[in-house]
């Protein structure tokens, strides 16, 4: 097997281990995902939620404040994640000390994927009988009733479906956010591989990246199976 390795990717087996290696990279990747799934995961539900009751005919209609968030939620989920992340050094530093690094890719990471998640999430959750809704409202099922026994519960598969698919989009960003120094595999395939020409770099980074995808992808295909009825 080391032979294999040594002779298709001769400039991967002496990065390997170590600081700035692949398995580093690999490491620095899943805690970018983790934790800007996380954070923006509750952020962009919360959001989207506020937006589905509020808009026109929900159950808490409101809408001057649903125009506001709209257009918020709207102009942060169209700036192009670089430009984003020139934006906000200035705040990341503030936050956390520096802008370099995969901490500090967090939060122009969560900024970015946070409203991409909460419109995910409406939609999701519009998908929902309107006439399930109007039942439980006939019952008196106060609105966080509804919110969670009725949206959220009749909305789970579409919701998992549409958080494998931001998941997904926070690995690519990751790797976006790794060539201009974030860390993780977009930083070795860049500043490894690419300005190298270690293309044998390049092609393992693009493996690793895609083993996560198809990992989350099966995952929530399989829960999203599971809860749909």
């Amino acid at each position: 097997m080391m032979q294999f390795f040594e002779k298709f990717f001769p400039n991967v087996v002496p990065l390997w281990n170590g600081d700035d290696g692949v398995v580093d990279a690999i490491n620095q990747t899943l805690y970018m995902t983790f934790w800007t799934s996380l954070v923006a995961g509750i952020i962009g539900l919360l959001l989207g939620i506020i937006l589905l009751v509020t808009d026109e005919h929900g159950i808490l209609e409101n809408r001057p404040f649903y125009s506001v968030l709209d257009k918020v939620v709207n102009v942060f989920r169209s700036i192009p994640f670089v430009i984003l992340l020139a934006i906000l050094n200035g705040v990341t530093r503030v936050i956390v000390g520096t802008g370099i690094g995969s901490t500090a890719a967090l939060v122009p990471l969560i900024v970015g994927s946070a409203p991409f998640y909460a419109r995910q999430v409406q939609n999701a959750l519009l998908t929902v009988d309107a006439g399930v809704v109007e039942a439980a409202q006939a019952m008196g099922t106060s609105p966080v009733g509804i919110i969670f026994r009725v949206y959220l519960r009749e909305g789970l598969s579409e919701l998992i479906r549409v958080s494998v698919l931001t998941i997904i989009s926070i690995i690519g960003l990751t790797a976006m956010a790794g060539a201009i120094g974030g860390g993780g595999l977009g930083n070795l395939a860049i500043n490894t591989g690419y300005l190298r020409y270690e293309n044998d770099v390049i092609w393992v980074s693009l493996i690793f990246i895609l083993v996560m995808v198809f990992i989350v992808q099966f995952i929530g295909d399989l829960l999203a199976r599971k809860t749909h009825h």
